[in-house]
């Protein structure tokens, strides 16, 4: 079986969860470390200033943004690969596979 061409929009919404599944991991990370940032800087200093707050609004803000932003990135980045493939398996023959 020969891959000669690849449906650049299936492989984007395919790219695109992928990429939103691993935001989300990373997002929590980020909101994680942005969180004890805050809370350290805030027991640091005599008063309560806005670190705490601001670490926390930070980290919330990373868990809905990175999957958003990873999730447009890789569904453009995964069109345009698949654009970048089918031209180039016009021209050598796509991808040979073995399915048992």
């Amino acid at each position: 079986m020969i891959i000669k061409r690849v449906s650049p929009f299936s492989a984007g919404k395919v790219a695109a969860l992928l990429y939103a599944l691993v935001g989300l991991l990373l997002g929590a990370l980020f909101s994680i470390i942005a969180v004890a940032g805050g809370m350290a800087a805030s027991a640091a200093s005599d008063e309560h200033g806005p670190g705490a707050m601001f670490g926390a609004l930070f980290g919330v803000g990373a868990i809905v943004l990175f999957p958003i932003v990873y999730g447009i990135m890789g569904f453009i980045g995964a069109m345009i690969m698949a654009l970048i493939y089918n031209l180039v398996a016009g021209i050598v023959g796509g991808i040979e596979v073995d399915l048992v």
